[in-house]
């Protein structure tokens, strides 16, 4: 009951920074990119183009109609857990969208004094009013924060991030990456509207780059983790302090080659963010311990990340054959008894 009740409290505070994230990613959207008629990749972007090219159909129901189409696909494909973050994000995005944009009406309705000249209550606000580049800078710099708290819990804002997910789970490849590689025809597609024009289509690309930028900035710097080796003569109540937090410890035989001593190293991978944690527990046993922090570039196994590589042809038939003989050994093996 109570690794229940851990559970639920985990799947709670993801669903509530998967929001924070769709809400920034809404603000960005549409007080940035909308009111200058920049285009931005993903379902969004293609909501953008068909509200550019109408006038009057909004975003956030193309985005929708484009999701459920691409979920029900991604269903087959991806972990249900992510699937329903998912469809979570999804529907809340769509009410984020909405929401932004009446309460933008309802303000220039009550307090038009508020709003910059040159606001249009038809796209949204205008946060830079007479520079769209900057405006393009600063929206797709929020969208990129918002979709890199939601891909950080494991969710999904929808869309060319479905397409991204399900490569990503058979290839080790970076999600920014293949998001980049899957919106740019949308952004591409945007320089055939009537108002549209090669700026407009550079602003477009320049989005596509910082949120690339940032998605891979907050994922990678929530997932870092850290290598210590801890020298210490009360290695074994660190080694249980530091196995309280669920996380592994490895004791390696050394000796110091000045005293010729006996010593035990404790060898521990955890994330960037748990290091606070481990060296308050080495400070609190032992003071003088002597101890290594150094950053890993990739840690894979159990409570970090999965090995996505898969084995070709050849490799697959040469596991199975050793599977095969340690079978037949065995097999042998207890024929004779």
């Amino acid at each position: 009951m109570s690794n229940l009740k851990i559970n639920w409290k985990l799947e709670i505070q993801d669903l509530i920074i998967i929001s924070l994230g769709l809400l920034c990613y809404s603000i960005g959207y549409y007080c940035f990119l909308v009111p200058h008629q920049v285009t931005p990749g993903g379902t969004t972007g293609l909501g953008s183009l068909v509200f550019y090219a109408t006038g009057w159909f909004k975003p956030q129901w193309t985005f929708f109609i484009a999701n459920v189409i691409l979920l029900s696909v991604a269903l087959k494909v991806l972990d249900w857990k992510f699937c329903l973050k998912t469809f979570f994000a999804i529907a809340m995005l769509f009410v984020f969208l909405a929401g932004v944009e009446n309460v933008l009406r309802y303000l220039w309705e009550v307090k038009p004094e508020f709003f910059p000249a040159g606001f249009n209550e038809a796209v949204g606000l205008p946060i830079v009013t007479s520079n769209a580049f900057m405006s393009a800078v600063f929206g797709s710099g929020i969208m990129g924060l918002g979709m890199g708290l939601v891909f950080l819990r494991n969710g999904s804002t929808g869309g060319t991030d479905v397409i991204a997910a399900m490569i990503n789970k058979y290839r080790d490849m970076s999600l920014g990456t293949l998001i980049l590689l899957s919106d740019v025809g949308i952004i591409t597609a945007s320089l055939f509207l009537p108002n549209s024009n090669l700026e407009k289509l550079l602003y477009g690309y320049t989005t596509l780059i910082i949120i690339t930028m940032m998605v891979d900035l907050v994922v990678n710097s929530g997932r870092q983790s850290v290598q210590f080796l801890i020298f210490s003569n009360k290695y074994e109540e660190i080694a249980s302090e530091i196995n309280a937090l669920n996380r592994g410890v490895t004791v390696l035989n050394g000796q110091g080659w000045y005293t010729k001593q006996e010593r035990k190293v404790l060898v521990v991978l955890a994330k960037k963010r748990e290091a606070s944690t481990i060296f308050r527990i080495i400070t609190a046993v032992d003071p003088h311990a002597f101890v290594s922090q150094t950053l890993a570039s990739g840690v894979f196994g159990y409570g970090f990340d999965r090995i996505k590589v898969k084995a070709n042809a050849e490799q697959k038939q040469r596991a199975e054959m050793e599977k095969l003989k340690a079978k037949v050994a065995t097999d042998q093996a207890n024929s004779r008894r």
